[in-house]
């Protein structure tokens, strides 16, 4: 597949409206209104800041002392950084369901509820099909600011001097959010340095960054089988989602018939926009306690876990061709360094999707689960590892730092959303920041397998 070079070019975004790691430490909502008590169960649709508090006082905020290196000797020469899009509009289909629930609240609601007339005499349906899940301002003050933080976290590496020496490279998704958020993340670093006499390229590379379009037997066997996510279905079907329903329905004072699944997800939706898109805690929150959000939550982790995640082989195998593309480079930089060349590529950052993030994760190991989440085990799962609202918010990012430690010791650490997270299959003691050749031998099947063009046939060929 070609692979497309771009120009800086200059972005205008309007919006219609005014403006295992320890995940530790939310937000403490009730001293602060305006993020929703529910904000920290919006799985994809989170904030960035909801993952990482600190953030929410000092947005440029770094702590070095995560980096935990095994000695003051490491230095880092490579960073490879795969990052979310920044926070985007809804798509044509999510502002559909949206719409059919505003008409619904609209025509039939009743109460006297303050939030419900809010609802019904202020707030207007601003959502409209053809935004489709384009980058809004807050997307692009995501990738600026994540930028900073990495420059200040990693200034060896992303430097002006790095910068204009072409030593940084720069990859995206075709999707217009993920190169409006790929530009966003370059004017984070030229306006931070004032560099205004050069522009940078970035290469445009789907088959790396949308690799799950590329994949037969995953469009077919997964992405367009309608069996494939019944799990789904028969939790969204099922008493705790029913629930749901009901208690949105006795709020809004509507028939049980009026509020299906996709109601509630539309409304889930409605407080989780509004939040991310604007930093409003709309009234559609008050829809939802933090039960119902629980809920909400784990249908869509459900939906992730059989569709991206660890629920079919493929659907992480599918990523090999990025897995290859990253250790390849890793490899690479490794060369280099060992023989005190010039480390053509110090950096390299890709923008692409959650779907992109999600089943590279699920084949290095991340985030497993004893056991399949599933229709029927909610109950059990409230300790799960598997939760998107912790890995994947929007500019959700892994890191893959090379360093040299000296005679030789060249170490790999791996940060998640900008905190270190350990190789599952390692010792507790290399986990947080193992050998380089360790992490290859972990890997060892898949670096020696693990064929794009062979996992994603639809019929193998017997060996």
């Amino acid at each position: 597949m070609p692979v497309v070079l771009w120009k800086n070019i200059v972005v205008f975004i309007t919006i219609s409206t005014s403006f295992v790691i320890c995940f530790c430490d939310y937000v403490n909502h009730e001293d602060n209104l305006d993020i929703p008590a529910i904000a920290k169960y919006f799985t994809t649709k989170g904030r960035y800041e909801e993952v990482n508090p600190y953030l929410i006082k000092d947005i440029l905020a770094v702590n070095t002392s995560i980096l935990q290196l095994p000695s003051a000797q490491c230095q880092p020469f490579h960073l490879t950084a795969i990052i979310r899009h920044g926070t985007r509009y809804p798509t044509s289909k999510n502002a559909k369901k949206m719409q059919k629930l505003y008409e619904l609240v609209m025509s039939r609601a009743s109460g006297k509820e303050s939030w419900l007339r809010e609802i019904k005499s202020q707030w207007r349906m601003w959502y409209t099909e053809d935004m489709d899940g384009r980058l809004v301002q807050k997307g692009v003050e995501d990738h600026k600011h994540l930028a900073i933080r990495l420059s200040k976290l990693f200034p060896s590496l992303i430097s002006e001097e790095k910068l204009r020496g072409g030593f940084i490279k720069f990859m995206t998704s075709s999707k217009h959010r993920c190169v409006n958020s790929t530009l966003s993340f370059k004017a984070g670093l030229t306006e931070l340095w004032a560099i205004t006499d050069k522009e940078f390229d970035h290469a445009v590379n789907d088959a790396l960054m949308r690799f799950f379009d590329h994949c037969t037997k995953f469009v077919q066997e997964v992405d367009q089988n309608p069996t494939a996510l019944s799990e789904v279905v028969k939790f969204r079907q099922g008493p705790e989602m029913r629930r749901v329903t009901e208690k949105i329905a006795d709020r809004l004072r509507v028939p049980y018939n009026t509020i299906n699944d996709d109601m509630a997800e539309a409304a889930f939706y409605l407080c989780a926009y509004e939040f991310a898109i604007k930093t409003v805690n709309s009234p559609w929150c008050q829809l939802f306690d933090e039960v119902d959000a629980q809920v909400m939550e784990y249908a869509n982790d459900l939906k992730q876990f059989w569709k991206r995640g660890y629920g079919y082989d493929i659907n992480s195998k599918a990523s090999c061709i990025l897995f290859h593309d990253v250790f390849s480079r890793l490899n690479k930089a490794a060369d280099e360094n060992k023989s005190d060349q010039q480390v053509t590529e110090a950096v390299t950052v890709q923008v692409g999707h959650a779907e992109t993030l999600l089943p590279l994760l699920t084949l290095l190991g991340f985030f497993k689960n004893n056991g399949s989440i599933t229709s029927t085990n909610y109950a059990t799962q409230t300790q799960r590892s598997f939760r998107t609202s912790h890995m994947l918010p929007y500019a959700a990012n892994l890191l893959l730092v090379l360093y040299d430690c000296g005679a030789g010791d060249l170490r790999l650490q791996a940060l998640l959303n900008e905190k270190p997270v350990t190789f599952p299959g390692l010792s507790d003691q290399q986990a947080s920041m193992p050998r380089y050749e360790d992490v290859k031998e972990n890997y060892r099947e898949l670096l020696q397998g693990c064929d794009f063009e062979t996992e994603c046939q639809l019929f193998k060929s017997p060996a």
